[in-house]
């Protein structure tokens, strides 16, 4: 396989990867468009069987070093990434980043060290201390749209460990926005495809227009909301999906959706 064939390969989760760091589309992308122009720039870095995937991520990671707490936020910048940046102030980048490189993208200590450039016991601590930080939230109020019953437990079960509420479990669109009516959530987990044929995305676009709330989207095809255009899911978890990778999701919607007071007009 050529090299543009695997950086078109790894480009989806690249930009998930991107995106749940940064708690945003285009600054996400912006960074992995960083990312590619460094490595045309510099292509010996992935030659002499280099494992290209370490190095883009090495790459995105590097071009992501402005985010670090001290600098300063953009006059240009949303609401959303102003308040992304003021969390940011209270933790070290670096921690976070290796916990999502563990949790998010199952990089083992070995591969996260390659990438933070630091031993495999420090890589093991900063996932520890990422871990640990990005806990410290708000607990909330969770809806969970998802036909599967096996699934829907699971995803309650995930959400009530991290000590978060459910507060209704729905199975189609009908459903999502009578409980929402009902009860305000401050998270919603939603599957793409409902059990009467309804779409999620859909069911979650009406209830963006009446409630401003955080979405993380369940589906087992990330690769056709990643296609660069706008707009696009801020958190997908692919199925089969690790509970580790869900719990990591559910702390960054959190995370970065505390203070920032945009409203949501569509989810994608």
């Amino acid at each position: 396989m050529g090299i543009s064939r695997q950086i078109l390969a790894e480009l989806p989760m690249l930009r998930r990867f991107a995106r749940a760091s940064t708690g945003s589309q285009d600054l996400g992308d912006a960074y992995v468009e960083t990312a590619l122009s460094n490595l045309l720039a510099m292509p010996e870095m992935a030659s002499g069987g280099a494992d290209l995937k370490i190095v883009l991520y090495k790459l995105l990671v590097a071009a992501m070093r402005s985010l670090d707490p001290g600098s300063t936020p953009s006059h240009q910048a949303t609401p959303t990434q102003t308040a992304a940046n003021r969390n940011l102030m209270g933790m070290t980048p670096r921690h976070r980043i290796a916990f999502l490189l563990k949790s998010l993208e199952g990089f083992t200590l070995d591969d996260i060290a390659r990438v933070l450039d630091c031993r495999v016991t420090e890589a093991e601590n900063l996932v520890a201390l990422g871990s640990s930080d990005i806990a410290e939230q708000l607990r909330t109020d969770v809806l969970i749209i998802e036909d599967e019953p096996m699934i829907a437990l699971d995803l309650e079960d995930l959400v009530t460990e991290l000590g978060h509420e459910v507060i209704g479990v729905a199975r189609t669109h009908t459903e999502a926005v009578r409980m929402i009516a009902r009860r305000k959530p401050g998270l919603v987990l939603s599957d793409i495809k409902l059990a009467d044929g309804s779409s999620g995305l859909t069911a979650v676009n009406e209830i963006l227009q009446s409630v401003d709330v955080p979405v993380i989207f369940i589906t087992a095809y990330p690769e056709r909301f990643l296609k660069g255009d706008k707009p696009e899911p801020a958190f997908l978890v692919t199925k089969p999906y690790l509970p580790e990778t869900v719990r990591s999701l559910i702390s960054q919607a959190l995370f970065f959706d505390r203070k920032a007071g945009n409203k949501r007009v569509s989810a994608a």
